[in-house]
């Protein structure tokens, strides 16, 4: 297979192009040039928004089986480059996101649930708006019957630059009472970066066409067995998991999500985020592998950088501050 890779130098596009490495495909990556791409693709520069830079993406040479696009900004963007490689790629695989379904969701959806409103020519809007304008110009120019779409949930695993599973990592790698906050046994959904590059890879060698939620089944992972994971390949001696009511997080100020990556409380979002079927992906090839794995390899990926993950510019830090934990555990 002949894999163009727009990106593949950060975490999703990297697991992609690696992963298409590993299989032996033929890979040219097209980015601009500010990370080094992985070892055995062919690199191309360039910056996509740009005339000059799709006069570069055009002579990259030749056709294509298949392109993986991860563009999460201006739909235009993707409506650009689609429309350049239609009459040479066999197919287009979108990352989106399951962020493009209307809030709020319903405890079990699946890819038939309404979609946001989105514009293939538009400028950014919003994150939601733009991933559907994405799709949607993919859609456009390839036909759907060319044009996967991956709609992915929470995406965790090693090269991540969001700083999710990076930030419980390192609280506890350092010790002592840990706010973990419950229920614990409540179900957690994600996608290990490297399952959803193989599936996706997968999908474009099977021809499938398409939305696909591409999410760990309910169940697979708990709040607990994710912590867990944490504690027993990274915590401290001494360190303490101290399991609180989500009644007693919310009151004390605590912001779901961003304050306390990945833990949702019970309610519309938890059901938005961590109650949507994969069964469709499932039935295609979706694999996922255990909370342990994905722990353990991230924590090894973080260790070698010295604890310090790559951070999105465009993204919020995420993570509780020591401060504000220790007054959230009366310490």
């Amino acid at each position: 297979m002949k894999l163009l890779m727009l990106g593949g130098t950060e975490f999703v596009g990297r697991a992609v192009t690696e992963d298409a490495l590993a299989r032996g495909w033929d890979v040219t990556v097209f980015h601009r040039g500010r990370h080094a791409a992985p070892d055995g693709a062919r690199a191309v520069h360039g910056d996509r928004t740009t005339a000059e830079g799709l006069a570069a993406l055009a002579d990259a040479g030749g056709a294509y089986d298949a392109v993986v696009d991860t563009w999460s900004g201006a739909p235009r963007a993707v409506r650009d480059a689609a429309r350049l490689l239609a009459g040479s790629t066999g197919r287009y695989a979108y990352v989106s996101s399951g962020s493009v379904y209307r809030y709020p969701g319903t405890a079990g959806s699946d890819e038939s649930y309404p979609v946001v409103d989105g514009d293939p020519d538009a400028d950014a809007v919003a994150y939601a708006e733009d991933k559907r304008g994405g799709e949607l110009a993919a859609e456009g120019a390839f036909g759907a019957d060319r044009t996967l779409l991956v709609r992915a949930g929470l995406i965790l695993g090693p090269y991540e630059n969001i700083g999710r599973l990076p930030w419980w990592l390192n609280r506890v790698a350092r010790g002592g009472p840990v706010l973990a906050p419950g229920p614990r046994d409540a179900a957690v959904q994600y996608v290990d970066v490297r399952d959803l590059a193989a599936w996706t890879l997968d999908a474009v060698a099977a021809g499938l066409s398409g939305p696909y939620n591409l999410i760990c089944p309910k169940g697979h992972v708990t709040m607990g067995s994710l912590l867990d994971a944490c504690v027993s390949v990274a915590g401290a001696p001494g360190v303490e998991l101290v399991w609180t009511d989500p009644e007693a997080v919310l009151a004390a100020g605590v912001e779901p999500w961003s304050e306390l990556p990945v833990w949702l409380p019970p309610g519309e979002l938890y059901d938005t985020m961590h109650d949507t079927s994969s069964a469709k992906a499932v039935r295609a090839g979706l694999r996922c592998r255990s909370a342990e794995e994905t722990v353990a390899d991230t924590f090894r990926w973080l260790r070698s950088l010295g604890g310090v993950a790559p951070q999105r510019p465009d993204r919020p830090v995420v993570g509780l501050s020591p401060e504000r934990e220790a007054a959230v555990l009366g310490l």
